[in-house]
């Protein structure tokens, strides 16, 4: 692995459960936009795509045909690119469990979202992962050979994924995104984000770390992330403006610039295949 640690992956979260096209009206919604602007994200760099998906009417989901949409069109018409495909399984609040879980199972992405916890979601909504849907979803992404990319919105659930480490729900090595900065979970400043990385080498060493920032916090966790050895994640599921007053173009934007940061900091961008020796992703 020495000659990866000078490599950074970049993740590129498209279009999330919550942004809309009057929030800015180059969110990427349908099967069709979503999966041209990850093509569009991997020519810029992205090695990883974060997927979420919508319903006709835009609302969250986990509708399973537009998975399936999404996953031909990159297959065939953007053949190739050989991006890693990483599910959510939490497409929105009080979703169907087998909904959840359907996507990942049946059309075999490389990783899927393990949310380790449940949250009080943007100070009005509950964010639920109940512990026996947490053993299920483990068992179910060892069965399909997915990898987990545990998603932490606080401290408490490094620790949750360090018991199910214990207990076999999840195996070693396990790969961490710290969502920082959204309501309901821990704020985005570069010394929660020392915490965060520091109690998870403590108590799941050997790991792999990944982070993002929502709003504010954004520029901040790119720039920490990267110094402190992790990898980082953009797009518009996490913010939808570029900068102060200034609404983003595109998803691509957000990779370019942080394909810029990283190389002027020093290190290089990962390939999908760097990011699967990274990461100790199965071969496809």
């Amino acid at each position: 692995m020495s000659d990866l640690k000078a490599k950074r992956i970049i993740t590129v979260a498209t279009t999330g459960a919550w942004p809309t096209k009057e929030n800015n009206p180059n969110v990427p919604l349908t099967p069709a936009e979503i999966a041209r602007e990850i093509y569009r994200c991997w020519k810029e760099g992205a090695a990883i795509s974060h997927i979420h998906v919508r319903n006709e009417d835009g609302a969250a989901s986990m509708n399973y045909g537009a998975f399936e949409e999404i996953v031909r069109l990159l297959r065939t018409e953007y053949g190739d690119c050989d991006i890693i495909l990483n599910m959510t399984t939490s497409g929105g609040i009080n979703l169907n469990e087998d909904d959840r879980t359907r996507p990942f199972f049946a059309l075999k992405p490389e990783m899927a979202t393990f949310d380790c916890g449940t949250m009080n979601w943007q100070h009005s909504a509950i964010f639920e992962n109940h512990p026996k849907f947490l053993e299920r979803l483990g068992a179910l992404m060892q069965e399909a050979g997915v990898k987990p990319e545990i998603e932490t919105f606080d401290l408490g659930m490094i620790y949750n994924a360090a018991y199910y480490l214990k207990k076999g729900v999840l195996k070693a090595p396990l790969h961490f995104q710290f969502c920082m900065g959204c309501p309901g979970g821990i704020e985005a400043t570069t010394k929660n984000l020392v915490v965060m990385r520091d109690t998870m080498e403590s108590v799941a060493p050997g790991s792999t770390w990944s982070a993002f920032g929502v709003g504010h916090g954004a520029m901040e966790m790119m720039y920490a992330g990267i110094a402190m050895g992790g990898h980082i994640r953009v797009g518009m599921e996490d913010n939808v403006i570029y900068k102060k007053g200034v609404l983003a173009e595109s998803n691509m934007q957000f990779v370019a610039r942080a394909k810029r940061v990283i190389e002027e900091y020093g290190c290089e961008v990962a390939t999908p295949d760097e990011a699967r020796r990274i990461l100790n992703l199965r071969a496809r």
